[in-house]
């Protein structure tokens, strides 16, 4: 990879010298009045009977307001009480000089993601991941085995290891280290056993502190230079020196830094003031996280997924700003409400999918299942699907317009369940582990399914 997006050294050197203020101070003087202010000011507007807009104009005024939002909030800093501020020449700069392709893997596993434009005909990279779920040790490799050998997934990211040699893993305590060593290790031999031994591998997920992360940094056996190692952004638009020390140590490693965010609707503010947050996100992750892409995921925070009317809205709006107005390379992370082996999740996949591809998303990062909540509730089928309808939407060269129709017609079939989404079934139940095939109970679904969506108008070329 090139040089840090920006200066690293005025970043680390503003954490530390910026204007003061408490936490507090920041989140209801600052950030909550200058987000309704751009709200009002540039005219944005949720609208559930429009999910994916084909109005420019729409996207362009929301890109001017996170424009505006970060320039006058920036970024604060947890840990000193700074806020770390830059001017409209130092993010031009840093725009101007970004550059838009990511290499990620090596050797035959190698592959490239780059910016994407609205309604754009170039295939979207993917990403297939189960998130944030934890998973017991006797099936971790077995687990990240079957979204290995996903054909479509350019790189993947792997469970949270719950447990080693009997004992839970902390955070913090010598036990993370053991735990996310063991990770490492565990997830780059799956990788050789599936015959992927370049894969890209995001991060190590049971590493959470700085501490765990740098001791997993090892090209021999753990995170190699071609792995995607993660900054996430403290909602909303924080840092602190744990993620500072994090993205200090990936680039001077020489490692491949990226950000992570999840800003939180119905938290602060309405879904208007989420989608300027969230494209507001992205700047942080240029100029403070130096992160070479971003991984996005808005958040609902009554039912933690991001497939609802107003939440599919909100990608849509954000990666159309993004995409019209930047060359950033982002990857829009679906978080489905249902679990796995259930109608409502392959629903929410597609619905999902769809909408990113179409709206300019560089990467679909798909998916977690079960609102993320639940142990070992996941598999590679929902991302599967996610993936496969959003490169069908690409191939099609499908218009805003005629994704906004298939997407609310997809939605119908789900909407009235999200109250009372089906928890579904664990990897346990919807795989068989021993050979690492989805079962055929399952299979029968996703096929039915994708028969359905194709009788909606979706083409598969498959």
């Amino acid at each position: 990879m090139p040089t840090p997006p920006w200066r690293l050294i005025d970043v680390l050197e503003r954490a530390e010298t910026g204007p003061m203020c408490f936490e507090k101070d920041f989140d209801t003087k600052i950030l909550v009045s200058n987000i309704q202010r751009v709200v009002k000011e540039y005219n944005i507007k949720y609208d559930p009977e429009t999910l994916i807009s084909s109005d420019d104009s729409k996207a362009d005024d929301l890109w001017k307001a996170a424009w505006d939002l970060y320039l006058s909030v920036g970024t604060y800093c947890t840990s000193s009480y700074r806020r770390l501020l830059f001017n409209e020449t130092e993010i031009k700069e840093a725009l101007d000089s970004y550059v838009d392709t990511v290499e990620l893997g090596c050797g035959k596993d190698a592959r490239k993601w780059s910016a994407r434009k609205v309604e754009d005909s170039k295939r979207p990279g993917c990403l297939f991941t189960p998130v944030g779920v934890r998973c017991a040790e006797d099936v971790f490799a077995a687990l990240a085995m079957c979204y290995m050998q996903e054909p479509l997934a350019d790189g993947v990211s792997t469970p949270i290891l719950e447990e080693i040699e009997g004992r839970p893993i902390g955070t913090g305590p010598p036990s993370e280290i053991q735990g996310a060593t063991v990770h490492a290790m565990r997830v780059r031999e799956a990788a050789r056993r599936v015959g992927r031994p370049g894969l890209a591998i995001v991060g190590t997920g049971t590493a959470l502190t700085d501490t765990a992360q740098i001791a997993t940094s090892d090209p021999s056996w753990g995170a190699r230079y071609t792995d995607i190692r993660l900054v996430p952004i403290v909602s909303e638009l924080k840092i602190n020196n744990d993620l500072l020390n994090k993205m200090l140590h990936f680039h001077q490693g020489g490692y491949l830094a990226a950000t992570l965010s999840g800003p939180l609707s119905r938290g602060y503010v309405g879904v208007e003031g989420t989608a300027v947050i969230g494209v507001a996100s992205h700047i942080q992750g240029l100029m403070v996280n130096q992160g070479y892409f971003t991984c996005y995921f808005p958040t609902d925070i009554r039912n933690f997924g991001n497939t609802t009317r107003e939440m599919l809205w909100l990608v849509s709006s954000c990666y159309q700003a993004l995409a019209r107005n930047t060359r950033l390379v982002s990857g829009s992370n679906g978080f489905a409400i249902a679990g796995p082996c259930t109608e409502m999740v392959m629903y929410e996949a597609a619905a999902h999918g769809i909408t990113s591809a179409v709206s300019g998303a560089s990467v679909l990062w798909e998916m977690s299942t079960a609102s993320n909540k639940h142990k070992e509730r996941t598999t590679p089928m929902e991302a599967r699907m996610a993936c496969e309808s959003g490169i069908a939407a690409t191939q099609m060269r499908m218009k805003r317009e005629t994704a906004n129709e298939l997407v609310k017609d997809i939605l119908k079939k789900y909407e009235d369940l999200i109250p009372k989404a089906p928890l579904g079934k664990t990897f346990r139940e919807c795989y068989d582990v021993a050979r690492k095939k989805p079962t055929q109970e399952y299979l029968d679904l996703y096929n039915k399914i994708k028969k359905e969506l194709g009788d909606l108008g979706l083409k598969y070329s498959y």
